[in-house]
């Protein structure tokens, strides 16, 4: 069995933490005050967080001031639908979104909006937790005054400014974007048995990319110190780079991330809209800000992330999640681990450098193909046992294209290359795409 190192630099790895040197990327733009380091650390420090509260007083940008006067209308809305009478519950669950990224934006980033938002968001939950007429309205009418109060103030302080248009489209990282919302797209057409309604489907079809979207570039604020480390592959994205301020990829992320929870909610179901918000908030919170720094599972947990958007559009056609949602979850949760390390072996001194604990970083090359080999065993097995649920036409695909992975994933293990790395990486973007549209193509052809 041979095996190269695919990396001249890094030949006496053992995979110890200790070992993962950090060097210098490359000085960031002059004059950014969020491009920080921690000189006495090998890791990176969380620079993210220092770049925020270094903005702290200057003017949000459009989207957090689009936002705040959601947040004013949607409340002012809820007001007036509950001295009407109709649509009160509906409309109120709306003006949380925008209420709360107002709130995490004021804590993250701008500090003279926290309290007024935070005033606002919690009279908001008050009024709705209290049923005696006049004291629900009396809530209500003061969440509504501060609520504009913070709208208010979204149009004070210094302007910074906020970047070319481009940059925000990178942010949303469309080329990831594209096999999430292909998976999401599947998932409708299996949970409806057939085509959706167009409107439906281009509804939710948004809503996930703006959920996605909003991840992404949160993920961007989260990691641009990382991303400086890691060499061409990173540096140059818009917050890393310099070209867009955190706080205005923050405001941007939160906007986002709201009007996909509006959006789902309002013309799909909250069950969708729910399920785009828990896999964003896993995604940014549980993978990008804990399980990415401290442990070389990071991405077989966080996998899961990735795995939500077949949920968001199997219960955006079903309104529920039957046993086809889960096995769908499921196959990308099982195809994320081989699918990323075979990514991490061809950037594993990018990893080293930025001090993160890839599995190729931290176990090994050798350690990294076995375990590849064995999350594609599981995974091409699990995949030929739901097709039960799935039908013919996904299990031949999955025969064919599972035969195919596996080839793949030894082919590896037995000679560890760059070139054998990145042919499984590749392929494996190509497998997931095409057992999706084999299980979106079941039930409309049988």
């Amino acid at each position: 069995m041979r095996s190269k190192n695919l990396f001249q630099n890094d030949r006496s790895s053992t995979g110890r933490a200790g070992r993962v040197r950090a060097k210098d990327a490359g000085s960031p733009r002059a004059g950014s005050t969020w491009a920080t380091e921690d000189a006495g650390s090998r890791r990176p420090a969380r620079s993210s967080d220092t770049a925020l509260r270094s903005e702290t007083g200057s003017k949000p940008g459009p989207w957090l001031q689009l936002a705040a006067l959601a947040g004013v209308a949607g409340t002012l809305l809820a007001v007036v639908s509950g001295t009407a009478g109709f649509g009160h519950e509906e409309v109120s669950a709306l003006a949380v979104p925008p209420l709360a990224a107002v709130v995490i934006a004021g804590w993250s980033a701008h500090r003279h909006l926290l309290w007024p938002s935070l005033l606002a968001l919690a009279l908001f939950g008050a009024a709705a937790a209290v049923t005696v007429d006049n004291v629900h309205v009396a809530l209500a009418s003061g969440a509504l005054a501060a609520a504009a109060f913070a709208a208010v103030q979204c149009f004070r302080g210094e302007a910074v400014p906020s970047g070319p248009w481009r940059d925000y489209v990178r942010l949303t990282k469309p080329r990831i974007m594209s096999l999430l919302l292909l998976t999401g797209g599947a998932g409708m057409f299996v949970g409806a048995q057939g085509a959706p309604p167009l409107g439906l489907f281009a509804a939710a079809m948004v809503g996930l990319a703006l959920a996605c979207g909003g991840a992404s570039a949160l993920n961007h604020v989260l990691d641009a110190d990382i991303d400086r480390l890691m060499g061409k592959r990173t540096e140059q994205r818009p917050v890393a780079a310099g070209r867009v301020p955190p706080s205005r990829a923050l405001e941007f992320g939160l906007v986002l991330s709201a009007l996909s929870f509006v959006l789902l909610a309002s013309t799909v179901n909250v069950l969708t809209a729910a399920l785009a918000l828990v896999g964003n908030l896993f995604y940014v919170l549980v993978y990008t800000r804990w399980l990415k720094r401290s442990t070389p599972q990071n991405i077989v947990i966080g996998g899961a992330a990735g795995a939500v958007p077949p949920l968001v559009g199997y219960a955006a056609a079903s309104g529920n999640l039957g046993l086809p949602a889960l096995w769908l979850f499921l196959i990308v949760f099982l195809w994320t681990p081989p699918h990323f390390w075979a990514l991490a072996l061809l950037i594993k001194d990018a990893y080293a450098n930025a001090g993160v604990p890839m599995l190729p970083v931290v176990r090994g090359e050798r350690e990294t193909t076995r375990q590849i080999v064995l999350y594609s065993i599981v995974l091409v097995a699990f995949t030929l046992a739901v097709g039960f649920w799935l039908g013919p036409v996904y299990t031949v695909a999955a025969a064919v294209l599972g035969g195919a992975f596996l080839a793949l994933a030894w082919q590896l293990r037995r000679d560890t290359t760059r070139r054998r790395a990145a042919i499984l990486f590749h392929y494996s973007l190509a497998y997931l795409a095409l057992l999706f549209v084999a299980a979106a193509a079941n039930p409309v052809l049988l």
